[in-house]
Order: C-alpha cells, then sequence, then structure tokens
C-alpha cells in the first residue's frame, strides 16, 4: 500500500480501477499545403464552427458554472484575432491543422504573459485548438476514456469541455496530477459532487486498471489497498450516501448556533436546485453572465428581469447580489478593454465601475426596482448588494452612499484584498456587513496569481496569513455587530468551513451541492470547538500544517 496527497474537494471517498485520460494529438508538420489557399481556409472555418457551437450545445447541456466557462470557450475559438493569426499562417502556404496550433501556441503565449483571466482563458486554447485539429484530421478530439465499465479517472488536468459533461455513471472519482483547489476542475468537481482529489503529482505513475481508493476528505489516494481497506472506504461511501438522503435541516453548530448557509450562483436558473439542495439564501449572486457575453451594457430592463426571477424565487430569504466585478482583466468593450501589464492589480472591480460610473448607477438602478416589484407581489427576499474589490475605508463610503441613493437598503463590501481586511473595524463602520472572497484574498495575500498554474501550490486558503486576516474581519464584525459572511470557495471545505465559524464568520455561502458536507460537518462541532479548532489552524507556519492541527483538534 502506498500513500498519494493532494486538495481533497469535499468529503467524499470512491473506489475503482484507474483509466487515464488520453495523450494530446501529436503536433502537426509543418510542411507546405497541398491544397489551394482557398480549400485550406474552408476546412478552418468549417472546423472552428462546428467546435464552437459543439462548446456551447455542451453548456447548455451541462449549465451552471460550467455553461459560462464552455461559452467562453466557444467566442474564444472564434476570436476575430485568432482569425487573422490563422490567416497570415495559410497566406504562407501552410496546412490548416498546423495554421491552428502554431496561431494558438502563440496566442497562449500571449495570454499566459498577460495573467490574470486572460491567463486562464489562455489555458483553455490548448483544449479548443485540440478539439479543430482534431476535427481537421477527421479524427475523435482526446478525451474522457470509456474502458466500458466504471472508473477512477487520472489526468494531468481535465479541460472544462471534458468536466461538464462527465458521465457519472462511469466515473467514479477523478484525480489530477495539477491544479489547486480554486480550479476549473476543482470548481465544476465541487459542482457535480464528482469525489476528486486535485494536484497530486504523485498519480503520474499510476498504471491503467490499478485500483486505487480516492479519499477527498484527507485528499489522499490509495494504491494497492487491502480488502479491509476497500471494505472501509465502502462502508463510509455508503454511510455519506445515507446522511445524504437525510431531512435537510438549516445550518447550525451542535450547540444549536445557527450558521446560516447560502448557495453561490452565477444564474438565476440554478436557483431551484439550490433550494432543493437546503440553501438558506443566497451568499454570493454574480451579475457577470448578463455582461461577459454581450457587446453592451444590458439594459435597466433586461436587468430587472433577471433580478426578479432570482428574487422570487427566495421569498423571505437573503439574497446578496454583487454588482458587476470586471475590468480589465475581465475587458469588456463598454467598460475597460484598455491593455495593462498586470491586470490582477488593475482597474477592476470598484474601481472599473467607478470609471463608468453610469453602468454601476444603470444596475443599481435595475436592483431597487427589481426588489420593489417582487416585494409588491408579496414574495420578495431580503436584498443585499455589495460591491467587489474594496480596497479603502473611502471606496466603501462611496458604494454605500451611492446605493442608498438608489433605494438599497442593506450594501456592503467585499473583502479580498489585505487593506480592506486590516481596516475591517472602520469598513464596517460605513458598511452594513462584509462578505469575504477567500479566493481572492489568498491570491493578493500571498502574491500568487490564482489562475497561473506555475504558483498554484500557494492558493491556499488554509494559509494561517490568509486566517489572521479573515480573524481580523470576524472579531470587528463582532465588536460592531455587523455580519461577515464567507462567499470564496474556502466555505465548501467542510473542515475549514468550521474553522471559519471560528474565526468569526456568521454565514457561508458555497457551491449549492457542497452544503450537505458542510452541514453535516458543522453539526459535529460547538461553538467553542471551532474557536480551538480555528486557534490550532492559526498557530501553524504553513498551509498543510494548519490543515493537519486542524484536524487533530477536530478529532479530540
Amino acid at each position: 500500500m502506498a500513500e498519494l496527497r493532494g486538495v481533497g474537494i469535499g468529503l467524499g471517498v470512491a473506489q475503482g480501477p484507474v483509466a487515464r485520460m488520453a495523450e494530446p494529438l501529436p503536433a502537426p508538420s509543418d510542411a507546405p499545403s497541398e491544397r489551394t489557399l482557398e480549400e485550406e481556409t474552408t476546412r478552418v472555418r468549417e472546423a472552428v464552427g462546428v467546435v464552437a457551437r459543439e462548446l456551447e450545445q455542451r453548456g447548455a447541456l451541462a449549465g451552471g458554472a460550467a455553461q459560462d466557462v464552455l461559452e467562453a470557450q466557444a467566442m474564444m475559438a472564434e476570436d476575430p484575432s485568432l482569425e487573422t493569426e490563422i490567416d497570415a499562417r495559410l497566406a504562407q502556404g501552410r496546412t490548416a491543422e498546423w495554421a491552428v496550433y502554431d496561431a494558438f501556441a502563440s496566442f497562449r503565449d500571449t495570454l499566459t504573459a498577460m495573467g490574470g483571466y486572460l491567463g486562464e482563458r489562455a489555458a483553455d486554447l490548448d483544449d479548443v485548438a485540440q478539439r479543430v485539429i482534431a476535427r481537421l484530421r477527421g479524427v475523435p478530439a482526446p478525451g474522457v476514456p470509456d474502458p466500458g465499465h466504471p472508473f477512477v479517472l487520472v489526468a494531468k488536468d481535465l479541460a472544462p469541455a471534458d468536466t461538464a459533461l462527465l458521465d457519472l455513471d462511469k466515473v467514479l472519482a477523478l484525480i489530477t496530477t495539477e491544479g489547486g483547489p480554486t480550479s476549473h476542475t476543482a470548481i465544476l468537481a465541487r459542482e457535480k459532487s464528482i469525489v476528486a482529489v486535485v494536484g497530486a503529482v504523485g498519480a503520474k505513475g499510476l498504471l491503467e486498471g490499478q485500483t486505487v481508493i480516492v479519499d477527498a476528505a484527507s485528499g489522499v489516494v490509495t494504491t494497492e489497498p487491502t480488502a479491509e481497506e476497500l471494505d472501509r472506504a465502502q462502508n463510509r461511501a455508503a454511510a455519506r450516501a445515507s446522511a445524504a438522503s437525510a431531512p435537510i435541516t438549516d445550518g447550525a453548530l451542535a450547540d444549536g448556533t445557527k450558521v446560516p448557509l447560502l448557495a453561490n450562483l452565477g444564474n438565476p436558473d440554478g436557483a431551484v436546485d439550490a433550494v432543493a439542495l437546503g440553501a438558506e439564501g443566497v451568499g454570493l449572486f454574480r451579475t457577470e453572465f448578463l455582461f461577459l457575453s454581450s457587446s453592451q451594457a444590458p439594459t435597466i430592463e433586461q436587468q430587472r428581469v433577471s433580478y426578479e426571477k432570482l428574487l422570487a424565487a427566495f421569498p423571505g430569504q437573503k439574497v446578496v447580489v454583487r454588482v458587476l466585478d470586471a475590468g480589465a482583466d475581465k475587458p469588456l468593450p463598454f467598460l475597460n478593454d484598455a491593455h495593462e501589464e498586470n491586470p490582477a492589480l488593475g482597474l477592476r472591480g470598484i474601481r472599473a465601475l467607478r470609471a463608468s460610473e453610469d453602468i454601476l448607477r444603470e444596475q443599481l438602478t435595475a436592483l431597487a426596482e427589481a426588489d420593489a416589484a417582487t416585494r409588491a407581489n408579496g414574495g420578495g427576499a431580503d436584498l443585499w448588494v455589495m460591491a467587489p474589490m474594496v480596497a479603502t475605508v473611502e471606496e466603501t463610503e462611496y458604494f454605500v452612499t451611492l446605493a442608498r441613493d438608489y433605494g438599497v437598503k442593506t450594501a456592503g463590501v467585499m473583502v479580498e484584498v489585505p487593506s480592506s481586511a486590516l481596516l475591517a473595524d472602520r469598513v464596517l463602520k460605513y458598511a452594513d456587513f462584509a462578505s469575504i472572497g477567500t479566493n481572492d484574498l489568498t491570491q493578493y495575500t500571498l502574491a500568487a496569481d490564482r489562475l497561473l498554474g506555475s504558483v498554484a501550490s500557494f492558493q491556499d486558503p488554509w494559509h494561517p496569513a490568509v486566517l489572521r486576516l479573515i480573524r481580523e474581519v470576524g472579531a470587528a464584525g463582532q465588536s460592531l455587530g455587523k455580519p461577515v459572511g464567507i462567499c470564496g470557495e474556502a466555505a465548501a471545505d467542510p473542515l475549514l468551513a468550521v474553522v471559519l465559524v471560528g474565526l468569526g464568520a456568521t454565514t457561508l455561502s458555497m457551491a449549492p451541492t457542497a452544503l450537505a458536507d458542510v452541514r453535516a460537518t458543522l453539526l459535529q462541532h460547538s461553538l467553542e470547538d471551532a474557536r480551538r479548532i480555528a486557534e490550532a489552524a492559526l498557530a501553524a507556519d504553513d498551509a498543510a500544517t494548519a490543515r493537519t492541527a486542524a484536524q487533530e483538534a477536530a478529532t479530540r
């Protein structure tokens, strides 16, 4: 028996034979084409169009976060800049296959150097290129294997198009050798309740057909397990399935302390599933879906219709809406698409909105109108609105004042940068609440781009430096009587959720499929336990040690 360690997603455990992801298609030859320029151009256009439509169809079938990712990939495939690059190579007498391969590679390298959101898009370019080249060659695109029986999928990482449509009757668990807890693979695995361990470097040596146990709760992959270990894992899986089917209760600790469990949503269409899984409201509603797929800002009316649909789905419950979080790292032609050397530190979030204040004012208008309309119909939610990427007290005062001018009763801020965490006592004098975005807070605390694979190991919210900042915000909230929520991916980690409550979080928001595991784990600990476990994690020197210390404290 041997153990391989990575980052577990959720609390699941599964076992089965390994099936490895197919290797990428070999690079095409750069030999001159034997076809005419017109023939090669026609081939490229047809292949790109087919791949783009296929990605859109996969997205429509998958829904949720996967749909957003896949629609972005489809847009990327038909990007005019890429088309120009491909045409330039075809004009040199190259084949369609080589033109696509070389143009995508050049474009990928450029975007990688930019970092941030564009760097993330660059990581998806390889998958799009492979699909287009496969279409040109008339062969299946590399993807998820089908050995004819249920299996544990092992891959370097998964493209969103593959993760989105995994057959959960066949894929027992997922192991990747790269990626971290906030990678696309991890986020989509969590959304689909797939047992997963990501970033398990040692999995490179796993063999086809080899039986393994994948334990997401401990982040361990056991190779060559004994019969006793296999039975124990099976019993754990059965017990977890039984717990998941138990009646849903509100989030609470063992001593009765209430900890409302909310859903992170990116589209009103996800509301029904969130309610079915026990969401007590919405802790983060991302409004970007209305903006990112458009060449111009949506109208007030278009926004209001979507917001009304969301608010109507949660009558009497809290719904926290984040105004548009975009800017140079998510360039929009009507907001800010100017090139920046370091977009993660550029004009984004509330900074970008202040530079284009009409967009913010229209969004606040639409939210206030939707709130009034749903309340008038007797089914309104408790609307809270927050600004992203707030770094200063002055920005807090600006947003809260403006929001109230438009009739927003509860206005708050996201704490995603160290400055707002360190000044939380002053920020919360103006804001009605704070919501901590742990993904970005970790990125800025450890100076590691959360979308850059080379520094993925630093992107761990268990790091004591991040936990200390969260404690600062929790203490300020408790002192001033202001709510402090968590809406980053950290809240979906069941043990870390306990730690966050111990640090002062009053609500937790996550992907709806994580609610059951977090709910069950909270019920095992009192508030005193949570504070003790949190102190154990804070005393550590690094993320791995903090996680281990918390696990040991939780078992005492």
